[in-house]
């Protein structure tokens, strides 16, 4: 996979935790950079792919029947 480089601006004190972060896990900061960049994207793909789903569904007309939801509102609100 081809790599580009990407500038960003951050914090002294955030750069300065990735340092220590990277120090105590023995990887330098473009791996943990690298890693949190990783999760986030997997982490946001998951959100859309669900947000997705749940359209689909209400699209579909599958809801949760008024029975079950006025259930669930009545344990939360006693």
């Amino acid at each position: 996979m081809e790599k580009v480089n990407v500038t960003v601006r951050i914090d002294k004190d955030k750069v300065a935790a990735l340092d220590e972060l990277a120090l105590s896990d023995d990887r330098d900061r473009s791996y943990l950079i690298k890693q949190a960049i990783d999760g986030y994207i997997r982490m946001r793909q998951s959100q859309i792919e669900d947000i997705k789903k749940a359209i689909a569904e209400a699209d579909a007309g599958n809801f949760v029947p008024d029975e079950e939801i006025e259930k669930l509102f009545a344990k939360w609100t006693l």
